[in-house]
């Protein structure tokens, strides 16, 4: 693919992502549209081995823009990372197409592993903001994970991840996952428990307010058929 078609490719992307941008000028600005083009750059460098040269352009990328993909990461089309500061991409990461990240995510390693370190993401994923996908985990196609969940195993197509440590809360329709990849309707399964214990307590109590009104009754029975037979 040549440089153009790359360009045009990304601002098609961002163009489409987000409801934020007015103008294709825009589309120069952003730091997605600038860490891709120069991740191509470093991602080409690296598979000839040049791997310094890979690297400085990564970083040069890093301070430009805020955000750090190791040029080994292997990323398909349609990636598209929106606002980005903070979001960290290991070498080993494998990224399948139409994969949406936001703020503070990172694809990392957990510091335990060799080979085969960070994680291997299907298509039509999102992630949500400050989510943290470790190790050499693997998320199945049409998945979404919450803001602030941190993932550290097999996450199978289809589901949504929330929590500390993740958890799969809800699987989507696969006839029509576009419908459920969104970051507002999410379970939440901490209230979920919470209100559970509610019900469970409830009718505990309502069980002993029966019984103790039983104990009495039957009490005061006893007691009436003692002062008869007296």
């Amino acid at each position: 693919m040549g440089l153009i078609q790359s360009v045009k490719e990304e601002m098609a992307i961002i163009k489409e992502r987000d409801a934020a941008i007015h103008s294709s000028m825009e589309v120069f600005l952003y730091p997605s549209f600038k860490v891709m083009l120069r991740y191509r750059v470093a991602h080409k460098l690296y598979l000839k081995k040049h791997y310094f040269l890979a690297r400085w352009v990564s970083q040069r990328a890093v301070r430009k823009t805020g955000i750090e993909i190791h040029p080994g990461a292997q990323i398909g089309k349609g990636f598209f990372i929106d606002h980005g500061s903070g979001v960290i991409i290991g070498e080993t990461t494998i990224i399948g197409d139409n994969v949406t990240l936001y703020q503070g995510v990172t694809l990392g390693g957990t510091g335990k592993e060799k080979g085969k370190r960070h994680p291997t993401l299907g298509s039509n994923i999102m992630i949500g903001a400050g989510a943290k996908v470790l190790g050499s985990c693997t998320i199945g196609d049409n998945c979404k994970i919450g803001a602030g969940s941190v993932v550290l195993e097999n996450v199978p197509a289809g589901s949504t991840v929330v929590g500390v440590p993740g958890r799969v809360v809800k699987r989507i329709n696969p006839d029509h996952p576009q419908d459920e990849l969104d970051q507002i309707h999410y379970p939440d399964p901490v209230w979920e428990a919470i209100t559970s214990l509610q019900h469970s307590n409830a009718e505990i109590t309502n069980q002993l307010i029966d019984l103790e009104q039983k104990m009495r009754t039957s009490e005061r029975a006893q007691k009436k058929q003692s002062q008869n037979a007296e």
